[in-house]
């Protein structure tokens, strides 16, 4: 038993009693960031803690560092201990945004080296779809054990990007809208456009229209074309926060594209200083 990028509904049934497996709840909305957690008090999946994107996968007290720059790794280890996770466990991670926010928990273990972690494939909707029960109310604080340190040569810094820039190496894809990325609007960030010599590659397009991933064979010819023949490992993610340019890096990694790397600050970082260039318009 070890899923290391998406596991199906059915999959996650057949393993959910299992004392090793440990199911996070990730849903979130931007808009009201509340909502998920009453949700998950209201129905999740049997056994499932709840992960805040704000409170937990964050940690927004670091000025300059994007909106949602990564908490520190005592304070991750801390949520997983609650969690009542171990280096040991299989850990699923869902929510109901297609998979957004789930595959910045999947990244965030992945840098501490745990890789039997993976995403629940089309969310809590194909866990209902597959009639997968509910259960209602709060989960008392686990017991949990974990140290680790989350593995920095994964992370990109702002430095780099700008290094990558001045040397035109690599290639950066940019998860964001396409509206967004080209400049045209922007809610939540001071700036609009996308750095330089960026590629659109928007999350979205990762996904079919029941809200599961493509399959492995139609990401991998996705991801070849964008990527024009550079190596995976010279691809570094980004989007407006960090948050959904993990979902491009799980799509590479379920076509069998890996080692590339998210920028953690992306956006939100870049144009917190006013002299770092930006374009507009298409790539």
């Amino acid at each position: 038993m070890s899923w290391r990028t998406l596991i199906d509904a059915a999959s996650l049934d057949a393993a959910l009693s299992d004392p090793l497996v440990a199911v996070i709840d990730c849903r979130f909305d931007l808009a009201d960031p509340a909502a998920g957690e009453r949700a998950w008090f209201e129905g999740h999946i049997p056994g499932a803690h709840y992960a805040h994107l704000d409170r937990d996968l964050s940690d927004l007290h670091r000025p300059g560092r994007g909106r949602h720059p990564l908490p520190d790794a005592d304070a991750f280890c801390a949520a997983l201990e609650r969690w009542d996770i171990t280096p040991e466990h299989q850990v699923v991670a869902y929510d109901a945004s297609g998979g957004t926010i789930a595959a910045r928990l999947w990244w965030m273990l992945r840098l501490f080296g745990h890789r039997r972690v993976a995403v629940l494939d089309g969310g809590l909707a194909a866990w209902t779809a597959h009639g997968g029960a509910l259960e209602r109310g709060a989960r008392k604080p686990g017991r949990g054990r974990y140290r680790a340190r989350f593995d920095s040569r994964s992370i990109v810094t702002t430095a780099v990007v700008a290094a990558r820039l001045a040397s035109g190496n690599g290639v950066l894809l940019d998860a964001r809208v396409p509206e967004r990325f080209r400049g045209e609007v922007e809610p939540l960030d001071p700036r609009a456009g996308h750095i330089p010599g960026a590629v659109n590659s928007p999350f979205q397009n990762n996904l079919g229209l029941d809200g599961r991933f493509l399959p492995a064979e139609q990401l991998e010819v996705r991801y070849r074309a964008l990527i024009r023949g550079q190596v995976p490992g010279d691809v570094v993610h980004m989007c407006g926060s960090g948050v959904t340019a993990c979902h491009n890096l799980l799509a590479m990694e379920h076509a069998g594209l890996p080692g590339s790397r998210v920028y953690a600050g992306s956006w939100s970082e870049w144009v917190s200083v006013p002299s770092r260039p930006i374009a507009t318009g298409p790539a």
